[in-house]
């Protein structure tokens, strides 16, 4: 689940805490990048949870309104579609989630008033009310509803985005990425499978947490050599004018080209150039992209870059 995009995303992040602070060392500092990457899937699972929060909210809100004292026929007779969605009872059984929820106590429990209020909205939105009109009564509508209301109403909802920062500082910029992994798993699910459906494991293989290791050390052990080759190609620039980010940026993409031959330079150059247009300025993106294209071809000049492409 943890893939390659998010591994260098974090890298740049704890490599810029690193060489801000200058307060810890590099393996305090790698330990902190391997738990940002264990909070972000512990979101995963959290955003899977939600779904069974929200879910419970509604079979407590319809047993309540069945017994009160004024129950009208409609809260006599309610729809229970959602609360039977096959989707949700099939996620609520799944082995791995309820492992590792217990393991780790995840919940919602604290945020009662969120997941009512994301109740409501779902409730009164327009795909609901198709979801309910439906004349297809079947898994596939089950499991298509929640994956298009995880996608349009709760990954938008912007008191989520919020309740998350409360929750964790690692989780600040992780929702959007995070999200697609969940909607990924939406669709896997197989109603055959039952409980024994199969979660996304934390690193797809033992070779991307060695990349995510190997990325931290050689960006922070080839510091001043690869922040030597940019100040070669920045002479034009201003350098107190260059974003630090931009800086980090390039020292980690440098660090991922010189270190790891297998992937092609114009892999590398796209991702961190994408990473940029997120996390620094506007014009940092063609910035970077210059300097890089710069330093991969001095690089290659120079015989660094045998048989990469």
């Amino acid at each position: 689940m943890v893939n390659r995009i998010l591994i260098r995303i974090k890298v740049v992040q704890i490599v810029y805490s690193y060489l801000v602070n200058k307060d810890k060392s590099i393996d305090t500092s790698e330990k902190e990048l391997f738990f940002s990457l264990e909070k972000a899937y512990e979101l995963y699972h959290r955003l899977l949870l939600l779904m069974i929060e929200l879910t419970d909210a509604q079979s407590k809100r319809i047993e309540n309104a069945r017994f009160k004292y004024t129950a009208t026929a409609a809260d006599k007779n309610p729809d229970t579609r959602l609360v039977n969605n096959r989707f949700i009872a099939q996620l609520r059984e799944n082995k791995m989630l309820k492992e590792y929820v217990d393991r780790q106590s995840v919940s919602w429990v604290n945020e009662p008033d969120f997941v009512r209020i994301l109740l409501d909205r779902l409730l009164a939105s327009d795909l609901y009310k198709t979801y309910l009109a439906s004349e297809e009564d079947s898994y596939a509508v089950d499991q298509d509803f929640w994956k298009k209301a995880f996608k349009h109403i709760i990954v938008e909802d912007e008191d989520l985005s919020e309740i998350l920062e409360a929750q964790s500082l690692y989780w600040n910029d992780d929702l959007e990425t995070i999200s697609t992994f969940v909607l990924k798993t939406i669709k896997r699910f197989d109603q055959s499978k039952g409980a024994e459906q199969e979660l996304l494991p934390m690193f797809k293989d033992d070779e991307d947490a060695e990349f995510a290791k190997m990325l931290f050390r050689k960006t922070l052990m080839n510091v001043d050599v690869n922040k030597a080759l940019i100040d070669q190609h920045t002479k034009n620039w201003e350098i107190d004018r260059v974003a630090f980010m931009d800086i980090v940026i390039m020292l980690v993409a440098i660090a991922e080209i010189k270190s790891f031959p297998t992937i092609p330079v114009k892999v590398t150059l796209n991702e961190y150039i994408e990473i940029a247009k997120s996390y620094s300025t506007i014009k940092s993106g063609h910035f970077i992209n210059g300097i890089l294209d710069a330093v991969a071809s001095q690089l290659k000049k120079n015989g660094f870059l045998v048989g990469k492409v």
